[in-house]
């Protein structure tokens, strides 16, 4: 055996623009990548959770009375059949919201949980927790140490094939505090994560987000940065984002 042997850090899989001014280095200790931005900071582990692991949450996420869930066409059902569905671990809900004086669904379904009286308003929308699963308890528990918070609540949202999205949006609201942590979870398809400056919106970060991923934003990144899940046609299956917070 070579003592004086060191193994090469791995390569961050995705690009920073140079004009960005970003540091990047591997936490060993952590099994992280550390990216320093301007004004904030990213966490990101690619598999963080094992491919086992993170199958059986996807499996968990879904499971019901009434569908296949693997291979339902979701994002086919109507509201009305999406109703009186039983699921057996998440309450899913297809809310809406006012947009230029029209009622209209998201494109996505969402779930709120945390501990009590840790409700969560955005975009018009106030959404009460459902107390804690053991499912989503572990989930939590396991990125706590690595984002270096503890968590009392957690936003999943359900992208249930590339029509579903996320419009460009900080997370800012009064009751996350000043700078939050927020720790983002995914399994299931993958799909963009893009960020971009609030003051030179042209510059972006294009972040792919795989099954079993990481990834924790802290500092004033959600002062100076905006982030979004544009739609991508091409992808057919489910993906699943967990977003772990603290209520302030």
């Amino acid at each position: 055996m070579d003592l004086f042997s060191q193994t090469e850090p791995p390569a961050l899989p995705f690009s920073i623009p140079s004009d960005f001014n970003a540091t990047v280095r591997w936490d060993e200790a952590l099994k992280v990548f550390r990216i320093d931005l301007p004004d904030g900071e990213l966490l990101f582990a690619d598999g963080f959770f094992s491919p086992t692991f993170s199958d059986r949450c996807l499996a968990y996420f879904l499971e019901n009375d009434t569908y296949d869930w693997q291979t339902t066409d979701w994002r086919g059902l109507s509201d009305a059949q999406l109703a009186k569905v039983h699921f057996r671990n998440i309450h899913w809900q297809h809310d809406r919201i006012r947009l230029y004086g029209k009622t209209v669904p998201l494109p996505r379904l969402s779930a709120w949980y945390g501990d009590p009286g840790k409700s969560y308003t955005y975009s018009g929308l106030t959404l009460h927790p459902h107390p804690w699963n053991d499912g989503l308890r572990t989930i939590k528990q396991a990125v706590e140490p690595t984002a270096g918070e503890r968590f009392n609540s957690v936003l999943l949202n359900w992208y249930r094939n590339g029509e579903d999205h996320m419009s460009w949006h900080a997370d800012d609201e009064p009751e996350l505090g000043c700078n939050p942590v927020i720790a983002s979870v995914n399994f299931g398809a993958s799909r963009d994560f893009v960020l971009r400056r609030t003051d030179e919106p042209r510059q972006k970060i294009k972040i792919p987000l795989h099954h079993g991923s990481l990834l924790v934003m802290r500092g004033a990144l959600q002062h100076h940065w905006q982030h979004s899940v544009p739609k991508r046609k091409r992808v057919i299956g489910s993906r699943f984002n967990l977003t772990f917070r603290r209520i302030v």
